[in-house]
């Protein structure tokens, strides 16, 4: 891959931006300046990247997987209407690529986020017979006992819906607190599914999705990742 096109997948500009950085050398491969666009780049071997004198995150190609710990207040959409979008988290020219989100959490959801690029990818993490699990911490309104558990594995009808839906394991940790698995994605299925059993979701936080927790990472910070 040459030079130009490599900067292009990196979402730093347009054809003729791209150009201009390097023509002008302010492009820095692994602390070299590139002058000629046509310099072949194996974007494996890329370790940093400054442009315009400011270090540039090296996104990974050509297909990436981001690992986000999602802070509240925040919405997973292009176009939020609320709050801020969670995108805005990430640098300009990591936004400017086929940036998607895996899912979604609501606006006063936290936790893990997983975010790609890769559209098989999306689609694996997402489809219902792939039965990827998610846990999550759920903060219950009203003081609970083991039966919201056992109704919750058993399985409860959600609101305007005509078919029961099981969590693949719940354990209550405290009267308020409840570790919930479920391995779909229904809109905003843990806050139906806990009403359905007869309480209210006070707040919740994703603890892991799939392979993946963010116990390494304080809110708002993400890494890329390698599935």
């Amino acid at each position: 891959m040459n030079l130009l096109k490599y900067l292009q997948a990196q979402g730093i500009g347009s054809r003729k931006m791209c150009q201009t950085l390097i023509r002008c050398g302010l492009v820095q491969i692994n602390g070299e300046i590139i002058n000629n666009e046509k310099a072949e780049i194996t974007p494996e071997n890329v370790q940093t990247m400054n442009i315009d004198g400011e270090d540039a995150v090296v996104i990974p190609l050509p297909y990436y997987y981001i690992l986000l710990n999602k802070p509240e207040n925040y919405e997973t959409s292009h176009k939020p209407r609320d709050y801020p979008s969670v995108f805005m988290l990430f640098p300009d020219h990591l936004r400017a690529t086929d940036i998607q989100a895996i899912g979604r959490l609501d606006a006063d959801t936290t936790g893990v986020l997983l975010i790609t690029n890769d559209g098989q990818f999306n689609h694996k993490m997402t489809s219902p017979k792939h039965k990827v699990a998610k846990i999550y911490r759920v903060t219950l309104k009203h003081s609970a006992n083991e039966s919201i558990c056992e109704t919750l594995k058993n399985g409860v009808l959600l609101h305007d819906d005509n078919e029961t839906v099981s969590a693949e394991n719940a354990e209550l940790t405290s009267p308020t607190e409840l570790i919930l698995t479920i391995s779909e994605g229904k809109y905003h299925q843990v806050k139906r599914m806990v009403a359905a059993a007869g309480n209210r979701v006070e707040a919740l936080h994703r603890l892991q999705f799939g392979d993946w927790g963010t116990e390494d990472l304080a809110a708002g910070e993400w890494r890329f990742i390698q599935p």
